[in-house]
């Protein structure tokens, strides 16, 4: 069973559609640790600020069973967005601490290597670059593009974690994985025929 983490930080309704348009199947909307702990993969998904999704997953009382289905039973987890920045340490945006599920940081955009034209945040479509060959980005053309929304970034501490770059002045991680963890900077769910394919992948491959 597929379930999107409800913790009232994220778009939701979106991704249920873009799966169910991608025929991969109906995926539960749930905050309640029971569905989550029946699931076979996760979704996290998150917009708006960063202290704010973490403040929500722990008043959620949902971190205990993530934790448990992420790092014990080591089952498939995609956070978008912000649920990409939540699974760093954590970020320059707030205080609070990430979910810290890989050794990473979220980091704001560096006005000094914009340039003048170009504002933060980062909107629009963007080409991205495929940096590992993993099942996420099987059938997937060079010339990808998704829609991203976001003022800060994520950094990896090792280079085989970075799994997806783009650029917005300067060259930035726009994804990472390891093992069993996915985090994705950018919308797959306003993302069109990339972001059908690439939760199509998500759904089909990973177990």
């Amino acid at each position: 069973m597929v379930v999107i983490v409800d913790y009232k930080a994220g778009n939701l309704i979106s991704i249920q559609k873009m799966l169910k348009k991608a025929g991969v199947g109906e995926a539960l909307i749930s905050g309640n640790p029971r569905d989550i702990e029946k699931a076979t993969k996760l979704i996290l998904p998150g917009v708006g600020h960063f202290d704010y999704g973490m403040i929500q997953l722990q008043e959620s009382g949902l971190i205990e069973v993530l934790n448990k289905k992420v790092l014990e039973e080591k089952i498939p987890i995609l956070g978008i967005c912000l649920g990409a920045q939540l699974l760093t340490r954590g970020s320059e945006e707030g205080s609070q601490k990430g979910l810290g599920w890989i050794d990473a940081d979220t980091v704001k955009f560096d006005k000094s290597k914009l340039g003048q034209k170009l504002k933060i945040p980062h909107m629009g479509w963007s080409e991205v670059r495929f940096n590992k060959e993993v099942p996420l980005f099987k059938d997937m053309p060079l010339e990808s593009r998704f829609y991203f929304v976001h003022s800060y970034h994520l950094v990896c501490d090792r280079l085989e974690d970075v799994a997806v770059t783009s650029k917005h002045g300067y060259k930035f991680t726009a994804g990472l994985i390891k093992d069993n963890i996915l985090g994705m900077q950018f919308h797959p769910e306003k993302s069109h025929k990339f972001g059908m394919q690439l939760l199509q992948n998500f759904i089909k491959y990973y177990k």
